[in-house]
């Protein structure tokens, strides 16, 4: 098994595992009813269809 010559810094250590730590922004795709941008596997917020059906009543006011 592999040893290693030297002892990794703490510095080091802390900064690898900080790459992991990184956040990603959110996905959005449009609406296929009504092109508004909406995440992916939710309800459309502004028209309230999803699967093609009406999932939430949205009042137009």
């Amino acid at each position: 098994m592999a040893v290693p010559k030297k002892k990794k810094s703490k510095a080091k250590g802390r900064m690898r595992q900080a790459a992991n730590w990184k956040l990603n922004a959110p996905t959005f795709g449009g609406c296929p009813r009504c092109g508004a941008p909406k995440r992916p596997h939710t309800v459309c917020s502004s028209c309230g269809w999803y699967k093609g059906r009406v999932a939430v009543n949205v009042d137009a006011s």
